[in-house]
């Protein structure tokens, strides 16, 4: 069964940022080429910055070129909901956090190998624990 954390939209928004908020719990999303995780080159474990769970590897981490962090695979598929998303005249697929529910991005069938998957996510939604 999954450790779930449940809270109300008012207990996120005085735990997050506002910036946080709107992309995390309201789906936003932030501008290309602006977050503090899409050039990070450094080994490490990404976590949901809501949360904390351990999402992506610094191993699986790559250059898409698009301004996001991509992955081409999270930690595990139990770390990650996929989420059928419609929204602005796209078809997509959402990417949230399994624990809390949170936005983190998107995921795309244009990546490498192993996979061909693209997590494109958010460097709002997300925290970087340095590998030791």
């Amino acid at each position: 069964m999954k450790d779930t954390l449940k809270k109300s939209e008012g207990e996120w928004k005085k735990l997050l940022t506002n910036d946080q908020f709107i992309v995390l719990r309201q789906k936003g999303t932030e501008a290309p080429f602006t977050g503090k995780y899409h050039a990070n080159k450094e080994k490490g474990v990404y976590l949901c910055a809501a949360c904390r769970q351990e999402l992506f590897s610094s191993d699986t981490k790559f250059d898409s070129g698009t301004g996001w962090p991509s992955f081409f695979k999270p930690i595990s598929e139990e770390k990650v909901t996929r989420k059928e998303d419609n929204s602005h005249l796209m078809e997509r697929t959402e990417v949230l956090c399994s624990r809390c529910g949170s936005h983190l991005g998107h995921v795309f069938n244009d990546g490498p190998a192993p996979t061909g998957e693209r997590f494109c996510m958010n460097s709002i939604s997300l925290e970087f624990k340095k590998a030791e």
